[in-house]
């Protein structure tokens, strides 16, 4: 095998790259997790990395297919029938994906990193003027990761071999909205009342990782196997907010209306653990092909419920209905060094969409490509971006363990498109 001879700003080039591909996979993924800077040659490295995010998921053909509850002055509890609302909405946000890290080397075997980031997050926002309000107003997760990971590494033939393993501390929260009763056309005072319903959640948990990596540096050859564990969420707990709901008084005294209650919550869930291969090698001078596969346990997420303590007809349970099935990430690239400054990167990225007829995460497919500048050899500075399908499909009524999910709203959507740019700093001391 030819001396290869790269540099470090191809390397940056890929990074950033794939950060910017990653940040919209399937299930709740954002930028997931990344221990690239542990490998970083240089005794100590910090990197500040942003990735502004922009899917652009389309509904159509929107229908209310539950449009029980119509009768308010008779106590009907329900959505009502909302097909008289636009069959059409934009149901995805934008949004950023931060991360910071810093690496030290403890002597010549030993190399440990620390680093925050928000793995994990969604940002649905159709609003409530669509038929389909009774599914969804808006729907936001978010999550704070701080994690710390060390890797020993010794001498293996041409290369070294090494061991890594860590922790993380994990924030997760988040809420839903939806509509839960139809007011537009109600008599005074039930017109006051919007009819939301509020989810609200959060809880925090630990999780772990392991891997192995082999490295021969002059080629600019690594492989890489991780782990990271799942984070159970045993105590996922907050409230549902009734209180913009309206019921009439059955009895002759007192108001007219009795108004929903706000009451505390509990449930449990778990965010996936994940198994990622990654795999480059210089090709030829100046050249480097890379490639990874990542499996992400997101079939965990089914339907989780959240209940009161006490369980009464003026308290019910909810749920989260995701439904999801295992993630799978294929990339594929190649990158190259212009000169001692400037080197650049293009990839080919395709997830598995975790949806399985009810909901809208199908196939992703991506380009990304990057370049990274070096003005100095302490300083790398690099632009990624990427531009993809999100493909089409639909989301309707399915069956799952007897009973019927989705059976309040189903819809259609097209091929549409996902945009993403990350920029980031790497300074080396």
């Amino acid at each position: 095998m030819a001396r290869i001879g790269l540099k470090q700003g191809i390397l940056a080039a890929v990074a950033g790259m794939l950060v910017a591909s990653a940040a919209q996979a399937g299930g709740l993924e954002r930028s997931g997790y990344n221990i690239d800077l542990l490998f970083d040659p240089s005794d100590y490295a910090a990197e500040a990395t942003a990735t502004y995010v922009n899917p652009q998921r389309k509904l159509k053909n929107v229908e209310d297919t539950d449009t029980a509850g119509t009768d308010i002055l008779g106590g009907t509890f329900g959505g009502g029938n909302l097909n008289y609302r636009p069959s059409t909405a934009d149901d995805t946000e934008s949004y950023w994906a931060p991360r910071i890290g810093i690496k030290a080397a403890l002597g010549d075997s030993i190399d440990c990193m620390a680093d925050y980031s928000q793995p994990w997050g969604a940002h649905t926002n159709p609003g409530k003027n669509w038929a389909g309000a009774n599914n969804n107003i808006e729907t936001k997760v978010e999550s704070d990761n701080y994690a710390a990971t060390c890797s020993y590494k010794w001498q293996m033939g041409p290369g070294y071999f090494r061991v890594i393993g860590g922790g993380f501390y994990q924030e997760v929260g988040g809420f839903k909205e939806r509509l839960v009763q139809d007011y537009t056309f109600a008599p005074f005072p039930f017109s006051t009342f919007s009819g939301v319903g509020r989810l609200e959640l959060e809880d925090s948990g630990w999780g772990w990782r392991t891997g192995v990596a082999y490295e021969i540096p002059e080629y600019a050859m690594r492989a890489s196997l991780v782990y990271n564990s799942a984070v159970d969420l045993d105590d996922l707990s907050g409230f549902i907010d009734l209180r913009q709901l309206a019921f009439p008084n059955p009895f002759p005294v007192g108001p007219r209306v009795i108004t929903g209650t706000k009451y505390d919550v509990q449930g449990s869930a778990s965010m996936p653990d994940s198994l990622e291969l990654k795999v480059q090698s210089g090709i030829a001078p100046g050249w480097l092909a890379f490639g990874s596969i990542k499996w992400t346990d997101w079939s965990q997420l089914q339907v989780v419920t959240f209940c009161p303590a006490t369980i009464s007809p003026t308290t019910p349970c909810t749920s989260l209905d995701l439904l999801y099935r295992d993630g799978w990430t294929v990339t594929g690239g190649i990158g190259h060094k212009f000169n001692d400054q400037w080197s650049g990167a293009v990839s080919l990225t395709w997830d598995r969409g975790t949806s399985q007829g009810y909901g809208a995460q199908t196939d992703t497919w991506t380009l990304g490509t990057g370049v990274s500048y070096t003005p100095t050899e302490n300083v790398e500075i690099r632009l990624a971006g990427v531009v993809g399908i999100l493909t089409s499909g639909s989301s309707g009524p399915v069956d799952f363990e007897g009973q019927t999910i989705g059976g309040d709203v189903s819809y259609d959507f097209g091929n549409d498109f996902v945009g993403a740019i990350s920029t980031s700093l790497k300074v080396r001391f």
